[in-house]
């Protein structure tokens, strides 16, 4: 293609005329991604090494944990990393990958959110038929149709905004290669990217999230109708978590795009930098602090009881420790 011979890297501009403030930047980032990384990989391990925690709605939450390890992990060590250097580049090929791994797990994620919305709504609307419903089988098949959804739709986007003559154009005014800050160095038509992406954000986006209003006042309607308020309250308990997650998640991005455009450029930068650093950290302290089997899991693991029951499961280990408790 044209673009990829016309330019051959990137220049990311930040803010570069706040260079204090990128410096504080640089250490909450390092750490909130520290945060993120760690909780996150805790919650899949705990979903590994506990029984009570293998059932679908931790399985989505691992999924959504790796997710988010993912979606931080395409955009933020290279963003501290250039906090510290007067001269940000990135190559063409990291700015294309950079764009798709991006938009391709921001997009998977507001579909996991409503599959684990429906997950709920089995689950306190439908008990008795939630075995049944929701099998194993069908819960994969339904996260392979979200991550394939989510990254089938960034590869068209990234085919077609890379087919859009730039001109030479290669400074991105923002941390990383977003879409819409790479669009803005087009010098050609992007009407049919802009189509696409209002298509998609309505079909990705917009869609996932009627789903989840609907599946919450199914279950809202439910829980009301539940005699006792004990019952009530766990029931409720079960999905405050995630109800949580999702406020946080389309909260932020309903501010992003929706609000007033800021004056100051730099603000919506930083506004952009909340929500791809911040939100993903937050999704293991919610799980952590609103779930009690997390809590638990999370206890057992810290003295050595998780992955003690766990090795005594293995054949090797189980005869190991037999052998020395004679």
């Amino acid at each position: 293609m044209a673009n990829q011979t016309a330019v051959t890297e990137y220049i990311l501009l930040g803010l570069q005329e706040h260079h204090k403030l990128e410096m504080v930047l640089f250490v909450l980032c390092l750490g909130i991604y520290s945060v993120n990384v760690l909780g996150n990989s805790l919650l899949i391990v705990l979903n590994m090494l506990d029984p009570r925690l293998h059932s679908p709605m931790y399985f989505f939450l691992s999924n959504l944990s790796l997710m988010d390890i993912c979606g931080t992990s395409s955009f933020v060590p290279l963003m501290v990393v250039n906090f510290l250097k007067t001269q940000r580049t990135i190559s063409f090929p990291g700015c294309a990958l950079q764009m798709y791994l991006t938009l391709a797990l921001g997009t998977t994620e507001c579909l996991l959110l409503a599959v684990m919305a429906y997950d709920r709504y089995v689950a306190i609307c439908q008990p008795l038929r939630y075995p049944e419903i929701m099998r194993r089988q069908t819960c994969v098949q339904m996260v392979v149709l979200s991550w394939g959804m989510g990254f089938a739709n960034s590869l068209l986007q990234s085919f077609l905004t890379w087919n859009v003559s730039f001109c030479g154009h290669n400074i991105i005014n923002h941390f990383f290669c977003e879409i819409l800050a790479v669009l803005k160095l087009a010098c050609g038509d992007i009407s049919l990217n802009a189509l696409l992406i209002m298509v998609a954000t309505v079909i990705l986006t917009l869609a996932p999230l009627l789903l989840i209003f609907l599946s919450y006042i199914f279950i809202l309607a439910t829980i009301l109708r539940v005699p006792s308020a004990a019952g009530r309250c766990k029931a409720f308990s079960t999905c405050s978590a995630h109800i949580i997650v999702v406020v946080v998640f389309y909260g932020t991005i309903s501010f992003m795009y929706f609000k007033p455009k800021a004056k100051d450029p730099d603000l919506d930068k930083i506004i952009a930098l909340f929500y791809g650093v911040v939100t993903p950290s937050l999704n293991p302290i919610i799980y952590s602090l609103r779930n009690a089997e997390v809590k638990a899991a999370a206890i057992a693991l810290l003295w050595g009881d998780l992955l003690s029951r766990k090795m005594s499961h293995l054949p090797c280990c189980s005869s190991t420790l037999s052998c020395m408790a004679g």
